[in-house]
């Protein structure tokens, strides 16, 4: 696909979305490759042992949930912008909380994951 073209979830990205929706840290890491590494917060988490701890933690403990607001296929990357919501801090965060999942996959697993909460451009 090209670059900034809107496109639908690839079946992994909609399943680690319901696995996160679902609460579900099974599910989750399930979508990752064994070698899968996620950036949070600038910090970088790194295989599946790993990712489940973070997720059972900062996602399901959290109740995180994702409303997919735009994706997008860049080079095969798959860009997620969506509006988090669930009772962790939310000091200094807007009311509505949107960021953006940068997804890599590679033979139908996600092999990395990096999840920002973007500022406008001044460009």
């Amino acid at each position: 696909m090209t670059s900034n073209k809107a496109v639908t979830l690839p079946a992994v990205v909609a399943e680690h979305i319901d696995g996160v929706n679902a609460f579900d840290t099974e599910r989750i890491v399930a979508t990752f490759a064994p070698d899968a590494y996620v950036n949070d917060n600038r910090r970088e988490i790194r295989g599946t042992d790993a990712i489940r701890r973070f997720v059972a933690r900062e996602f399901v403990g959290d109740h995180v949930t994702m409303d997919v607001r735009e994706v997008t296929d860049h080079y095969g990357d798959i860009i997620v912008r969506a509006a988090y919501d669930g009772t962790y801090d939310k000091t200094n965060l807007p009311d509505e909380l949107v960021m953006t999942s940068y997804f890599g996959i590679r033979d139908g697993k996600i092999i990395s994951l990096a999840i920002i909460f973007n500022q406008p451009s001044p460009y």
